[in-house]
């Protein structure tokens, strides 16, 4: 039996609902008397929407297609292009995730290599023409071949492999070094997958030396075959870096390579094998003959595909793609109201923030109110400055600019809600004075005039008791920094009607957040949770284990930022809030640290100095306990606390599901996507007693 006849066995006989890219295979007359180029065209039938992708039966259809071409003795080159606004994605991760044995993975990898590598190795020249979104496999399509081209209007330019727990396994971490060079290799590979999987721009794409020329979209193609003909007939030389020619110095390929691994220990400390594997195949990458290193390109997918970091990874990216986008609990969206003005109480920062991307985004007025008139300029003035940075990136255009700063503006009475259709406070987290303020706005808007509040951990029942009508009160709980955080936590209230949780629902739609329904309940989600993991790791030290241990305990799970350093960021101040707020209400599980309080009463901004070593001052204020604990018995507190917090909060119906809680750690605090948030850690580690998933979610099948 021969290679193919083998994967096609082990890869298409169970139904996994692949959606099969076809090669549309078509003749073109180059101009310029250039020969027969035979385009293929990239389709799975469906809008942009639904994106090329390959799985097994889409990389058969474009090996068919090209043996057919390899055939024939009439062709000057070949073409690979896709349908409109889409070259191709990558492979079927729905595919991927159903694979329960090596020898399947093995083959996938395999084909893929098989498939790819002949559009490089035929004895006529292929071009690739990047239409659209191209990432992953579909990104190494297009490096397989021998000559590219690019559109200026592509969105999205990506190896986000490593995001999700795998590498580039269908020759990226192989060519891609060769054409632009290690370190620029590793920034699409490694470095912009762990930086929130950004993605590039087709101008980004091209300035890095992916693609040979890029056109404008409008006639992207027929540029691209005239840009063809004349690399055929010899009228345009395409001119490389050296490492395009195999030319390279060793010490600067092994220094990307190093310098990139401190990059990875500092992100992820070894938490997630996927960039280390990655990195291993880049360094291959310099001396390696292309068998070898596609060879070692399959056996890191086998391992990467069957373990349990990717399960989890494609569980958390299904959750944020698929999930996020239709909320559990949402009502009707028709029930939503049309908000035609926003306003704002306070104008400190947080309200800055939101005023400017509710300007932004549902592109109507926003007014701010404070207090004084010296405040109210700090915060129109914030927004105003913001807009001017903005400007001056290029992110908004001069008429843009002008009209942002238009819509938002500020007032020292409520006289200006009269008109509004939505109203949030961001004032002081306190609860007579949101009371108070609640009242006031109460007094001057419409019956139908939604109300909101930025509360992170007080109760809605209590705010709205004295409303005249309580129904309308809603929590949106932004995260920090407001336009950067993708969570969106609305909080519904006892009273809270379903057309006012619609609006709530429709604003962070066009606000393009992820929303998630939760109950009114102490802290909600993400400040619950975090909250407890502080609370463990903080009384740990409180009973004599050293800081630097405690702080450090839990570094192989590859969390964003160590516990004290998120104390640094979030403030002592507000996490002693937060504590003392969940103490009232779960006294026997939070706890308020004394030595918190002392360092909340010291001024001092956290435990780290500006160059991040430790305050010793404010290490200091934790002495004095006489009952240390070993970093291992700090970790297992830990995580035993947030399955017992986890279980209790899905059993008062905080949210619907553990999905819900694991979408709020990704989105809201940043937990990685290796974890799958954090109720899968916890199944596999044996901690959650009962499971929170079924088997095989978020973890290899059995």
């Amino acid at each position: 039996m021969s290679n193919l006849e083998t994967w096609r066995s082990l890869l298409t006989e169970r139904d996994t609902g692949e959606v099969v890219t076809k090669a549309l295979v078509r003749d073109v007359e180059l101009p310029g008397g250039a020969g027969t180029m035979a385009l293929i065209t990239l389709d799975n039938g469906f809008d942009h929407t639904k994106p090329n992708t390959f799985g097994p039966h889409g990389l058969f259809a474009l090996n068919g297609a090209l043996s057919e071409i390899a055939a024939r003795t009439d062709l000057a080159a070949v073409g690979v292009t896709g349908k409109p606004f889409v070259f191709a994605v990558g492979a079927d991760l729905k595919g991927a995730a159903t694979m329960t044995s090596r020898e399947e993975a093995r083959a996938i990898g395999a084909l893929g290599h098989h498939v790819f590598r002949r559009l490089g190795e035929l004895p006529i020249p292929s071009f690739a023409f990047v239409n659209g979104a191209a990432m992953g496999g579909g990104l190494e399509v297009a490096l397989h071949c021998t000559y590219r081209t690019i559109s200026s209007g592509v969105p999205a330019i990506a190896l986000p492999e490593c995001f999700l727990g795998l590498v580039p396994g269908w020759g990226g971490t192989q060519l891609l070094p060769h054409l632009i060079g290690p370190a620029r290799a590793i920034k699409l590979i490694i470095e912009n997958p762990l930086s929130q999987n950004r993605m590039l721009k087709g101008a980004q794409a091209f300035e890095l030396g992916v693609a040979d020329a890029m056109f404008e979209p409008a006639d992207f193609l027929e540029e691209s075959l005239r840009w063809a003909a004349r690399v055929l007939t010899g009228d345009t030389v395409v001119a490389r870096d050296s490492y395009a020619d195999d030319v390279w110095d060793k010490d600067d390929w092994d220094k990307a390579v190093a310098d990139a691994r401190f990059l990875v220990d500092m992100k992820l400390r070894g938490a997630s094998p996927a960039p280390y594997r990655a990195l291993d195949l880049v360094a291959l990458a310099r001396t390696a003959a292309r068998d070898e290193g596609f060879a070692a390109e399959d056996e890191a997918l086998t391992d990467l595909l069957m373990g349990d970091e990717l399960r989890a990874g494609l569980y958390a990216f299904d959750l944020v793609q698929r999930r996020a986008k239709r909320p559990a609990g949402a009502p009707d969206a028709a029930l939503a109201r049309k908000v035609t003005k926003v306003g704002v109480v306070g104008a400190g920062l947080m309200a800055s923030q939101m005023a400017l991307l509710f300007a932004r985004r549902l592109e109507v007025p926003v007014v701010l109110t404070d207090l004084d008139e010296n405040r109210l300029g700090k915060g129109v003035g914030h927004v105003h400055a913001e807009v001017d940075k903005l400007l001056a990136k290029g992110r908004v255009s001069a008429d843009q600019a002008n009209r942002l700063k238009g819509l938002v503006t500020g007032s020292l009475t409520k006289d200006a809600f009269a008109d509004a259709d939505f109203v949030i406070e961001a004032v002081f987290e306190e609860m007579s004075v949101k009371r108070q303020v609640f009242a006031e706005v109460e007094a001057v808007v419409s019956a139908d005039c939604v109300l909101a509040t930025n509360t992170s951990s007080l109760s809605l029942a209590e705010m709205g008791a004295a409303l005249e009508r309580p129904e309308r009160l809603v929590g949106f709980h932004f995260f920090n920094p407001v336009a950067v955080m993708p969570l969106l936590e609305i909080v519904k209230a006892p009273a809270t009607d379903d057309a006012t949780l619609a609006t709530a629902f429709a604003v962070g739609r066009t606000l393009k957040k992820s929303s998630v329904l939760v109950k009114d309940a102490p802290a909600f989600v993400v400040n619950r949770l975090l909250t407890r993991f502080m609370g463990e790791v903080i009384a740990a030290v409180d009973e004599g284990t050293a800081l630097e241990v405690a702080e450090h305990s839990l570094d192989d799970l590859g969390l964003p930022m160590t516990p004290f350093a998120l104390l640094q960021l979030v403030g002592p101040a507000v996490g002693l809030h937060v504590a003392e707020t969940l103490h009232a209400a779960f006294p026997e599980r939070f706890g308020v640290s004394a030595n918190m309080a002392k360092l909340v009463a010291s001024g001092k901004p956290g435990v780290y100095l500006p160059d991040f070593s430790l305050d010793p001052e404010a290490v200091a204020l934790f002495a004095g306990g006489s009952a240390p604990s070993t970093a291992a018995e700090v970790r297992l507190r830990v995580l035993r606390a947030l399955a017992e917090e986890i279980q209790i909060m899905l059993d008062e119906g905080v949210v619907a599901a553990a999905q819900d809680i694991d979408l709020c750690m990704i989105l809201g605090a940043g937990w990685p996507f290796h974890l799958g948030g954090i109720t899968p850690y916890l199944d596999r580690s044996g901690l959650a007693q009962p499971r929170f998933l079924p088997p095989g979610t978020a973890s290899v099948p059995a």
